[in-house]
């Protein structure tokens, strides 16, 4: 067997084995047909056994030095995208006792520091506050904003929710995540309220939790979803940023990190911000070290200063 045959193979086991999702299973595929494109064009390799240290280490100067169609080099964390690919994917050969190089011997590189924007509380309530009104069109858009940073959801997870999944009377339900792992989110009583007063304004009979509203569709729905899609969601948090006056590029997932900074300036420790996030791994959580960072300058300050004092008196 070729490499595209383990290929086609292997992207059958993370769907049906491995339980991964539709968009995970196109990246890994984009990943690996690139590299092994690389392969059979560089040095003709087809097969596991062509997959060497060395060709490895080469694909990864060729990956370094590839430009994007506007000229721009791939990210880092782009980069080890790929080489986290290959590493499964090598993973998966020795598991089918494939000849091939050991996943083992291939190390990822580090990632460039990210930057996590968030939005400040005084910020979060301006935004909140651009969708006064007793509107069908308001009282969604608030019962949106409201559930994104009273829960830390995905837009993915967002418009998935169906109205009989939220228990508004407990303010809590579970939701599935990357990889299908299910966990339990909270609602906070603001987003309860808000969530409860839309439903009841709502006269369509789609079971989704969050639906397109206007003229131009028909108010009962018997072919077509109303259900808002992951791009609509992007546009509703972008009008009422803009509302807002907010100067920052806001999106779905500026919510769930205010969320997490929100959770973290207020106390909570961060192996809780990884659970109701649902982070498979604490390093991805540690992304919001800028948090931590001031509460330790805080401790420097109180602890520290006295002594200062001392000396300079």
């Amino acid at each position: 067997m070729t490499l595209r045959d383990y290929l086609t193979d292997y992207l059958a086991y993370l769907e049906i084995e491995r339980n991964r999702s539709l968009a995970t299973i196109a990246n890994y595929r984009h990943y690996l047909e690139r590299f092994i494109a690389w392969l059979a064009d560089t040095t003709g390799g087809v097969h596991p056994a062509d997959i060497t240290y060395e060709r490895v280490r080469r694909y990864r100067l060729y990956l370094n030095r590839l430009k994007n169609a506007d000229g721009t080099s791939l990210k880092r964390s782009t980069q080890n995208y790929h080489i986290i690919a290959l590493r499964a994917f090598l993973r998966y050969l020795q598991k089918r006792d494939v000849a091939t190089l050991s996943a083992e011997k291939i190390d990822v590189g580090s990632n460039d520091a990210r930057h996590v924007d968030f939005l400040e509380p005084e910020e979060i309530a301006r935004l909140l506050a651009s969708t006064e009104g007793a509107d069908i069109t308001s009282l969604r858009d608030r019962a949106i904003l409201e559930l994104l940073f009273s829960t830390g959801l995905r837009v993915s997870e967002l418009v998935s929710l169906d109205r009989d999944h939220i228990n508004l009377e407990r303010r809590e339900f579970s939701v599935r995540g990357k990889g299908g792992k299910v966990r339990v989110v909270f609602i906070s009583q603001d987003a309860a309220a808000i969530i409860r007063a839309y439903l009841a304004k709502r006269t369509d009979i789609d079971p989704a939790l969050f639906v397109r509203h206007g003229t131009g569709r028909r108010a009962h729905a018997d072919k077509d979803s109303l259900r808002l899609t992951p791009r609509s969601i992007q546009r509703i948090v972008k009008r009422r940023a803009a509302a807002a006056g907010i100067t920052k590029d806001v999106h779905p997932h500026t919510l769930r990190h205010s969320f997490a900074t929100d959770l973290l300036r207020n106390g909570a420790d961060i192996r809780s911000v990884q659970a109701l996030l649902g982070h498979a791994s604490i390093t991805t959580t540690q992304v919001y070290t800028h948090v931590t960072n001031k509460n330790l300058r805080d401790i420097h300050e109180k602890f520290h200063s006295k002594n200062t004092t001392a000396r300079t008196s």
